[in-house]
Protein backbone atom coordinates (compact mmCIF):
# COMPACT_ATOMS: atom_id res chain seq x y z
CA UNK A 1 0.00 0.00 0.00
CA UNK A 2 3.25 2.18 0.86
CA UNK A 3 4.61 1.52 -2.32
CA UNK A 4 1.54 2.45 -4.40
CA UNK A 5 1.09 6.15 -2.60
CA UNK A 6 4.61 6.50 -3.53
CA UNK A 7 4.27 5.44 -7.15
CA UNK A 8 1.07 7.66 -7.41
CA UNK A 9 3.45 10.78 -5.75
CA UNK A 10 5.98 9.96 -8.93
CA UNK A 11 3.60 9.98 -11.52
CA UNK A 12 1.89 12.89 -10.80
CA UNK A 13 5.21 14.84 -10.06
CA UNK A 14 6.54 13.39 -14.13
CA UNK A 15 2.73 15.19 -14.91
CA UNK A 16 3.92 18.10 -13.40
CA UNK A 17 7.09 18.06 -15.20
CA UNK A 18 5.93 17.12 -18.28
CA UNK A 19 3.38 20.23 -18.40
CA UNK A 20 6.39 22.84 -17.83
CA UNK A 21 8.53 21.18 -20.77
CA UNK A 22 5.22 21.67 -22.79
CA UNK A 23 4.37 24.95 -22.15
CA UNK A 24 7.96 25.88 -22.58
CA UNK A 25 8.23 24.17 -25.54
CA UNK A 26 5.17 25.72 -27.53
CA UNK A 27 6.94 29.56 -26.54
CA UNK A 28 7.79 30.42 -30.70
CA UNK A 29 5.88 27.46 -32.03
CA UNK A 30 3.46 27.18 -34.50
CA UNK A 31 1.07 25.04 -32.83
CA UNK A 32 0.46 27.11 -29.31
CA UNK A 33 -0.75 24.82 -27.02
CA UNK A 34 -4.12 25.69 -24.84
CA UNK A 35 -3.64 29.44 -26.64
CA UNK A 36 -0.67 30.23 -23.80
CA UNK A 37 1.99 31.51 -26.60
CA UNK A 38 0.50 35.30 -25.59
CA UNK A 39 -0.02 33.81 -22.10
CA UNK A 40 -0.25 37.09 -19.08
CA UNK A 41 0.80 39.36 -21.59
CA UNK A 42 -0.61 42.55 -20.48
CA UNK A 43 -2.75 40.76 -17.58
CA UNK A 44 -2.72 42.56 -13.93
CA UNK A 45 0.55 42.08 -11.85
CA UNK A 46 -1.63 39.90 -9.32
CA UNK A 47 -3.13 37.97 -11.67
CA UNK A 48 -0.12 36.28 -13.66
CA UNK A 49 -0.77 33.00 -11.89
CA UNK A 50 -3.77 31.26 -11.75
CA UNK A 51 -4.79 29.74 -8.44
CA UNK A 52 -5.96 26.52 -9.69
CA UNK A 53 -3.94 23.37 -9.69
CA UNK A 54 -3.93 21.84 -12.41
CA UNK A 55 -1.69 18.91 -11.98
CA UNK A 56 -3.89 18.46 -8.54
CA UNK A 57 -6.72 18.30 -10.76
CA UNK A 58 -5.21 15.90 -13.27
CA UNK A 59 -4.69 13.74 -9.92
CA UNK A 60 -8.90 14.11 -9.20
CA UNK A 61 -9.35 12.82 -12.55
CA UNK A 62 -7.38 9.84 -12.05
CA UNK A 63 -9.27 9.19 -8.80
CA UNK A 64 -12.55 9.36 -10.36
CA UNK A 65 -11.62 6.70 -13.40
CA UNK A 66 -10.42 4.57 -10.95
CA UNK A 67 -13.91 4.23 -9.52
CA UNK A 68 -15.18 3.00 -12.54
CA UNK A 69 -17.16 3.26 -14.99
CA UNK A 70 -19.69 6.45 -13.75
CA UNK A 71 -23.08 6.37 -16.41
CA UNK A 72 -26.64 6.64 -15.17
CA UNK A 73 -27.39 3.19 -12.75
CA UNK A 74 -23.97 2.22 -12.15
CA UNK A 75 -21.72 1.91 -9.06
CA UNK A 76 -19.07 3.87 -10.05
CA UNK A 77 -21.69 6.86 -10.71
CA UNK A 78 -22.34 6.48 -6.58
CA UNK A 79 -18.77 6.14 -5.70
CA UNK A 80 -18.04 9.55 -8.07
CA UNK A 81 -20.79 11.59 -5.83
CA UNK A 82 -19.36 10.30 -2.49
CA UNK A 83 -16.22 11.02 -3.94
CA UNK A 84 -17.06 14.41 -4.50
CA UNK A 85 -19.13 14.71 -1.16
CA UNK A 86 -16.23 13.99 0.73
CA UNK A 87 -13.62 16.08 -1.46
CA UNK A 88 -16.07 19.11 -0.50
CA UNK A 89 -16.23 17.86 3.26
CA UNK A 90 -12.69 17.63 3.41
CA UNK A 91 -12.48 21.54 2.15
CA UNK A 92 -14.88 22.54 5.42
CA UNK A 93 -17.71 23.25 3.15
CA UNK A 94 -21.18 21.48 3.31
CA UNK A 95 -22.15 19.70 0.22
CA UNK A 96 -26.01 19.38 -0.57
CA UNK A 97 -27.25 16.18 -1.88
CA UNK A 98 -30.70 16.57 -4.45
CA UNK A 99 -31.55 12.63 -5.34
CA UNK A 100 -34.23 12.34 -7.90
CA UNK A 101 -35.55 9.83 -10.57
CA UNK A 102 -34.74 10.15 -13.79
CA UNK A 103 -37.29 8.60 -16.92
CA UNK A 104 -35.48 7.43 -19.77
CA UNK A 105 -35.84 6.08 -23.31
CA UNK A 106 -33.27 3.18 -22.34
CA UNK A 107 -34.94 -0.57 -22.06
CA UNK A 108 -33.30 -1.45 -19.40
CA UNK A 109 -32.70 2.39 -17.18
CA UNK A 110 -36.27 3.28 -17.81
CA UNK A 111 -36.62 4.76 -13.85
CA UNK A 112 -32.95 5.66 -13.00
CA UNK A 113 -31.87 7.20 -9.29
CA UNK A 114 -29.57 10.11 -10.57
CA UNK A 115 -28.52 13.05 -7.60
CA UNK A 116 -27.26 16.55 -7.49
CA UNK A 117 -24.56 17.19 -5.38
CA UNK A 118 -24.47 21.38 -4.57
CA UNK A 119 -22.22 23.59 -2.46
CA UNK A 120 -22.59 26.77 -1.38
CA UNK A 121 -20.33 29.43 -0.61
CA UNK A 122 -21.02 32.84 1.00
CA UNK A 123 -19.23 35.92 -1.36
CA UNK A 124 -19.39 39.60 -0.50
CA UNK A 125 -21.89 40.93 -3.15
CA UNK A 126 -25.85 40.08 -3.35
CA UNK A 127 -26.39 37.96 -6.14
CA UNK A 128 -24.88 34.65 -6.74
CA UNK A 129 -23.21 32.94 -9.97
CA UNK A 130 -23.93 29.50 -10.74
CA UNK A 131 -20.81 27.40 -11.61
CA UNK A 132 -21.33 24.11 -12.93
CA UNK A 133 -20.65 21.08 -14.89
CA UNK A 134 -21.53 17.26 -15.15
CA UNK A 135 -19.91 14.64 -13.76
CA UNK A 136 -21.46 11.12 -15.01
CA UNK A 137 -19.56 9.05 -18.07
CA UNK A 138 -21.55 8.03 -21.61
CA UNK A 139 -22.64 4.00 -22.02
CA UNK A 140 -20.80 3.52 -25.00
CA UNK A 141 -21.37 -0.32 -26.13
CA UNK A 142 -18.22 -2.40 -25.74
CA UNK A 143 -16.20 0.74 -25.29
CA UNK A 144 -13.82 0.98 -21.67
CA UNK A 145 -14.86 4.55 -21.97
CA UNK A 146 -13.48 6.48 -19.24
CA UNK A 147 -14.53 10.28 -19.85
CA UNK A 148 -10.76 11.75 -18.42
CA UNK A 149 -12.07 15.31 -20.44
CA UNK A 150 -15.85 14.55 -20.80
CA UNK A 151 -16.55 14.82 -17.29
CA UNK A 152 -13.76 14.35 -15.80
CA UNK A 153 -12.46 17.93 -16.27
CA UNK A 154 -15.28 19.63 -15.16
CA UNK A 155 -15.53 17.52 -12.04
CA UNK A 156 -11.95 18.27 -11.50
CA UNK A 157 -11.89 21.93 -12.38
CA UNK A 158 -15.27 22.72 -9.60
CA UNK A 159 -13.27 21.07 -6.93
CA UNK A 160 -10.64 22.76 -7.50
CA UNK A 161 -12.57 26.00 -7.66
CA UNK A 162 -14.95 24.77 -4.48
CA UNK A 163 -11.09 24.24 -2.84
CA UNK A 164 -9.56 27.30 -3.37
CA UNK A 165 -13.04 29.49 -2.66
CA UNK A 166 -13.31 27.35 0.89
CA UNK A 167 -10.05 29.30 1.70
CA UNK A 168 -10.69 32.48 -0.03
CA UNK A 169 -13.92 34.55 0.24
CA UNK A 170 -15.54 35.30 -3.33
CA UNK A 171 -16.61 38.84 -4.64
CA UNK A 172 -19.68 37.43 -5.29
CA UNK A 173 -22.11 34.15 -3.47
CA UNK A 174 -21.07 31.12 -5.70
CA UNK A 175 -23.21 27.71 -5.80
CA UNK A 176 -20.63 24.95 -7.36
CA UNK A 177 -23.00 22.71 -8.85
CA UNK A 178 -22.21 18.75 -9.70
CA UNK A 179 -24.52 17.61 -12.20
CA UNK A 180 -25.46 14.02 -12.67
CA UNK A 181 -27.11 12.79 -16.30
CA UNK A 182 -26.18 15.57 -18.18
CA UNK A 183 -25.30 12.50 -21.04
CA UNK A 184 -27.86 10.62 -23.52
CA UNK A 185 -28.68 7.03 -22.39
CA UNK A 186 -29.60 5.91 -25.69
CA UNK A 187 -29.14 9.40 -28.19
CA UNK A 188 -29.12 12.71 -27.68
CA UNK A 189 -33.20 14.64 -27.84
CA UNK A 190 -34.64 17.15 -25.68
CA UNK A 191 -35.81 14.00 -23.63
CA UNK A 192 -32.70 12.14 -23.20
CA UNK A 193 -30.45 14.56 -21.79
CA UNK A 194 -29.42 16.86 -19.39
CA UNK A 195 -31.43 15.20 -16.64
CA UNK A 196 -29.80 16.56 -13.80
CA UNK A 197 -29.50 20.46 -14.66
CA UNK A 198 -33.17 19.65 -15.48
CA UNK A 199 -34.32 18.64 -12.56
CA UNK A 200 -31.95 21.89 -11.05
CA UNK A 201 -33.53 24.01 -12.86
CA UNK A 202 -36.93 23.24 -12.08
CA UNK A 203 -36.09 23.57 -8.35
CA UNK A 204 -35.07 26.73 -8.95
CA UNK A 205 -37.88 27.85 -10.37
CA UNK A 206 -40.11 26.24 -7.87
CA UNK A 207 -38.08 27.66 -4.89
CA UNK A 208 -38.33 31.18 -6.41
CA UNK A 209 -34.54 31.36 -6.33
CA UNK A 210 -34.09 32.36 -9.70
CA UNK A 211 -33.77 36.33 -9.05
CA UNK A 212 -31.06 35.44 -6.74
CA UNK A 213 -28.49 34.34 -9.28
CA UNK A 214 -26.71 37.28 -11.52
CA UNK A 215 -25.27 34.62 -14.04
CA UNK A 216 -24.39 30.86 -14.65
CA UNK A 217 -21.19 29.10 -16.14
CA UNK A 218 -20.77 25.45 -16.72
CA UNK A 219 -17.80 24.31 -17.60
CA UNK A 220 -17.36 20.85 -20.05
CA UNK A 221 -14.51 19.44 -21.74
CA UNK A 222 -11.92 22.00 -20.44
CA UNK A 223 -9.38 19.87 -20.18
CA UNK A 224 -7.72 19.24 -24.52
CA UNK A 225 -3.82 20.18 -24.45
CA UNK A 226 -5.07 22.00 -27.32
CA UNK A 227 -7.90 24.30 -25.82
CA UNK A 228 -9.80 26.32 -28.33
CA UNK A 229 -13.20 27.58 -26.26
CA UNK A 230 -16.37 27.10 -29.04
CA UNK A 231 -18.20 30.62 -29.54
CA UNK A 232 -21.47 28.90 -28.39
CA UNK A 233 -24.88 30.95 -29.93
CA UNK A 234 -27.18 29.35 -27.58
CA UNK A 235 -25.30 30.98 -24.52
CA UNK A 236 -26.57 34.49 -23.06
CA UNK A 237 -24.49 37.14 -25.28
CA UNK A 238 -22.80 39.08 -22.37
CA UNK A 239 -22.16 36.34 -20.14
CA UNK A 240 -20.04 34.69 -22.83
CA UNK A 241 -18.52 38.21 -23.67
CA UNK A 242 -17.92 38.70 -20.08
CA UNK A 243 -15.65 36.00 -20.10
CA UNK A 244 -14.29 36.23 -23.08
CA UNK A 245 -12.89 39.68 -22.57
CA UNK A 246 -11.50 38.40 -19.16
CA UNK A 247 -9.74 35.55 -21.17
CA UNK A 248 -7.74 38.57 -23.17
CA UNK A 249 -7.35 40.47 -19.79
CA UNK A 250 -5.28 37.80 -18.59
CA UNK A 251 -3.31 37.62 -21.44
CA UNK A 252 -5.19 34.70 -23.15
CA UNK A 253 -6.49 36.31 -25.93
CA UNK A 254 -7.16 33.03 -28.92
CA UNK A 255 -8.39 31.03 -26.58
CA UNK A 256 -11.88 31.93 -27.27
CA UNK A 257 -11.72 31.87 -31.09
CA UNK A 258 -13.12 28.42 -31.58
CA UNK A 259 -15.72 27.23 -34.37
CA UNK A 260 -18.59 28.93 -33.56
CA UNK A 261 -22.06 26.98 -33.51
CA UNK A 262 -25.11 26.03 -30.67
CA UNK A 263 -24.13 23.44 -28.36
CA UNK A 264 -27.02 21.88 -25.94
CA UNK A 265 -25.31 21.39 -22.74
CA UNK A 266 -26.72 21.71 -19.02
CA UNK A 267 -26.23 25.72 -19.20
CA UNK A 268 -29.32 26.11 -21.75
CA UNK A 269 -32.18 25.00 -18.85
CA UNK A 270 -30.65 27.52 -16.76
CA UNK A 271 -31.54 29.91 -19.37
CA UNK A 272 -34.80 28.71 -19.98
CA UNK A 273 -35.65 30.17 -16.57
CA UNK A 274 -34.61 33.20 -17.18
CA UNK A 275 -30.94 32.90 -15.16
CA UNK A 276 -27.91 34.43 -17.71
CA UNK A 277 -25.49 31.55 -18.83
CA UNK A 278 -22.75 30.62 -20.96
CA UNK A 279 -21.21 27.17 -21.62
CA UNK A 280 -16.96 27.00 -21.65
CA UNK A 281 -16.86 23.90 -24.17
CA UNK A 282 -13.71 22.78 -26.36
CA UNK A 283 -16.00 20.47 -28.97
CA UNK A 284 -12.64 19.88 -31.16
CA UNK A 285 -11.00 17.15 -28.95
CA UNK A 286 -8.38 15.20 -31.30
CA UNK A 287 -5.01 14.64 -32.71
CA UNK A 288 -5.35 18.04 -34.77
CA UNK A 289 -7.21 21.52 -33.92
CA UNK A 290 -10.38 20.58 -35.84
CA UNK A 291 -10.87 17.04 -34.80
CA UNK A 292 -12.70 15.82 -32.46
CA UNK A 293 -11.88 12.09 -32.73
CA UNK A 294 -11.25 11.34 -29.36
CA UNK A 295 -14.98 12.09 -28.11
CA UNK A 296 -17.33 9.92 -26.82
CA UNK A 297 -14.34 7.09 -27.48
CA UNK A 298 -11.87 4.52 -26.03
CA UNK A 299 -9.53 7.38 -26.48
CA UNK A 300 -10.51 9.51 -24.14
CA UNK A 301 -8.11 9.39 -21.53
CA UNK A 302 -5.93 11.00 -18.94
CA UNK A 303 -3.11 11.76 -21.09
CA UNK A 304 -4.53 13.37 -23.73
CA UNK A 305 -5.20 16.55 -21.08
CA UNK A 306 -3.37 19.41 -19.63
CA UNK A 307 -2.88 20.49 -16.60
CA UNK A 308 -2.74 24.27 -17.74
CA UNK A 309 -5.85 24.02 -19.77
CA UNK A 310 -7.74 23.34 -16.64
CA UNK A 311 -5.73 26.04 -14.67
CA UNK A 312 -6.86 28.57 -17.40
CA UNK A 313 -10.62 27.76 -17.61
CA UNK A 314 -10.12 27.77 -13.55
CA UNK A 315 -8.80 31.53 -13.76
CA UNK A 316 -10.86 33.29 -16.14
CA UNK A 317 -14.22 31.73 -14.29
CA UNK A 318 -12.60 33.34 -11.03
CA UNK A 319 -11.18 37.01 -12.27
CA UNK A 320 -14.66 36.98 -13.99
CA UNK A 321 -16.40 36.77 -10.63
CA UNK A 322 -17.11 40.06 -10.03
CA UNK A 323 -18.28 41.60 -13.63
CA UNK A 324 -20.40 38.31 -13.99
CA UNK A 325 -22.20 39.42 -10.39
CA UNK A 326 -23.00 43.27 -11.29
CA UNK A 327 -24.87 41.23 -14.32
CA UNK A 328 -25.90 43.25 -17.70
CA UNK A 329 -25.27 46.60 -16.24
CA UNK A 330 -25.27 48.24 -20.18
CA UNK A 331 -25.34 47.01 -23.73
CA UNK A 332 -22.02 44.40 -24.24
Amino acid sequence: MQCAVYLRLFLRLGIAIVAVLGVCCCKGSTEVRSGHGTANRGARPNERASPIDGVRAIGIIEDIIALGPRHAGTVGAEKTRQYIIGQLRRFGLDPQRDDFTAFTPHPELKQVKMANITVDIPGKANKKVLIGGHFDGKILDGVDFKGANDGGSSTALLLELAQYFAAHTPPCPVRIAFFDGEEALVRWTDADSLYGSKHMATRLKQDQEVDGFAAAVVVDMIGDARLRIQQETLSTPWVFNTLARTAARLGFPDLFNGSRGAIADDHVPFIQIGIPAAVLIDMNFGPGWQSNAYWHTERDTVDKLSPKSIETVGHIVIASLPELARGQMTER
